[in-house]
């Protein structure tokens, strides 16, 4: 479930509290615990919501995975460093690049049917 979910008359957040951060902005959360209630009120039946960590969202990071992030980072952080702004950070091949937001969502790009193709076969 969302955490940013409108539940409120008056389109407010449902939240575990009023924390902000840094910014001030109001941290987000508890939507489970609310959706929880509402089913257990409304059916009858004892109801219970469960917060998945990241690991448990994702999976493990494999070696991969971590040197990847790693490296995106450091492009991302040499971008900013460099008050380089309006880019993101992407892989082309085996090199980080820095591509222009502009250029990188110009235009619907769709995935060939072979990809999903291969995807099911995790699903099986």
């Amino acid at each position: 479930v969302s955490e940013g979910a409108k539940l409120n008359t008056d389109g407010g957040f449902v939240t575990k509290d009023q924390e902000v951060d840094e910014f001030g902005h109001v941290k987000l959360g508890g939507i489970g615990d609310h959706v929880a209630k509402v089913i257990e009120n409304r059916m009858g039946v004892e109801t219970r919501s469960v917060t998945l960590g990241h690991l448990q969202r994702g999976g493990t990071p494999s070696a991969f995975d971590r040197v990847l992030g790693t490296r995106l980072g450091v492009h991302a952080g040499h971008l900013a460093l460099n008050k380089d702004f309006g880019k993101m950070v992407a892989m082309r091949g085996t090199q980080i690049v820095a591509v222009e937001l502009k250029d990188a969502v110009d235009k619907m790009r769709e995935l060939e049917d072979s990809f999903f193709d291969e995807a099911a076969e995790f699903l099986k």
